[in-house]
């Protein structure tokens, strides 16, 4: 059974940093894309980041510059690197793990199928 954890959110001042981590059990990271996504009260899901199993990755306009995906297939661990945050980051972060069977979601530039989340990990940025 896939499970997907995250883990890093908390409140931060804008400008500040913060890097969420995703770790995964029951799941090849090198096989398949992996991806971040947010949603706000009142707002879609909408992707944040994805990198493919080529190790490609692609980010929102709204984080291009400041945000960074990368993952440690040795650890089954997917990151986000976030800084220079902003109060419109202010947002729960999910995880989701592609699936050959998954739905199709498009971020920034990649379109990849996913079918695995995570519980989610609250940011809050303050002004």
């Amino acid at each position: 059974q896939v499970q997907l954890v995250e883990s890093g959110g908390g409140s931060v001042q804008s400008g500040g940093s913060l890097r969420l981590s995703c770790v995964a059990s029951g799941y090849t990271f090198s096989r398949n894309a992996m991806a971040w996504f947010r949603q706000a009260p009142g707002k879609e899901r909408e992707g944040v980041a994805a990198i493919d199993s080529d190790g490609s990755a692609d980010y929102a306009d709204s984080v291009k510059g400041r945000f960074t995906i990368s993952q440690d297939n040795a650890k089954n661990t997917l990151y986000l690197q976030m800084k220079s945050l902003k109060p419109e980051d202010t947002a729960m972060y999910y995880c989701a793990a592609g699936h050959p069977w998954g739905a199709w979601y498009r971020v920034a530039g990649l379109l990849a199928r996913f079918a695995y989340w995570g519980q989610g990990t609250q940011v809050t940025v303050s002004s």
